[in-house]
């Protein structure tokens, strides 16, 4: 079980092994608070530790999959929808990064890897903390492959944040991001997903420990800039 954690109806999370014929996944623990786990997967087992860590996002997210679902249903609408797929992407591959520096975030953001993971790099290690939430991200990470890379929900916080022990910091920022998740007034979507190469983040590879490493473009990609809008002519051009 997980102690504090409630599926999106309130009712307690527990661990389940798969029934030969399972409903519909986010509807079951909906309903249940069962989470269909299965024996000897660490991807189901990074699942349930996600619960335990994270019992508020993913309350959160569980109750905003049947929202979603029921309002598309009465729209009369077809499939998933992006809302959903968003909250999928972030559940198997999110990280929320932490900073008490705005640069920080900013620079990943923009995609600027070497200027943050290198120049920067005493900066980022007194200043910012990698939560991963995505369980997915945990079960890769026990054998890192090149081009690893997670959703990033990028956070910036005052100095007494890092003075936190870290179990109050992962609590605090559980309550934060499911705060973020529910927030009528900038609703979740997909375009609030930045990608992050996890093997950047300093200590996951030996390998970064040169700047070189963050010049290969295969894996630190540039920011792709958004096409220009074409003007459209005004009378007499």
């Amino acid at each position: 079980m997980a102690p504090t954690a409630r599926s999106g109806s309130g009712r307690p999370i527990r661990f389940i092994l798969p029934p030969a014929e399972l409903p519909a996944y986010e509807q079951h623990i909906h309903a249940t608070g069962e989470v269909p786990t299965r024996a000897d997967d660490w991807h189901d087992f990074f699942n349930a530790l996600a619960w335990c860590v994270w019992p508020h996002t993913k309350s959160a997210c569980n109750d905003l999959h049947l929202r979603e679902q029921a309002a598309r249903s009465a729209a009369g609408l077809p499939g998933r929808g992006p809302l959903r797929d968003a909250l999928t992407q972030f559940d198997e591959c999110g990280i929320v990064v932490v900073s008490t520096d705005p640069d920080i975030p900013a620079l990943l953001a923009a995609h600027a890897w070497e200027e943050a993971f290198w120049n920067r790099r005493a900066q980022l290690l007194a200043s910012t903390r990698f939560l991963i939430f995505g369980h997915g991200s945990w079960d890769q990470l026990r054998q890192p492959f090149f081009g690893l890379c997670a959703k990033a929900i990028y956070r910036h916080v005052d100095a007494a944040w890092l003075a936190l022990p870290a179990a109050q910091r992962q609590r605090e920022t559980d309550a934060w991001l499911a705060a973020r998740f529910t927030d009528p007034l900038h609703p979740f979507a997909n375009a609030a997903l930045s990608p992050l190469p996890l093997l950047g983040i300093p200590g996951v590879t030996p390998d970064n420990a040169v700047p070189d490493y963050y010049r290969d473009t295969r894996q630190f990609r540039p920011k792709r800039l958004s096409p220009k809008k074409t003007a459209v002519p005004g009378p007499g051009a």
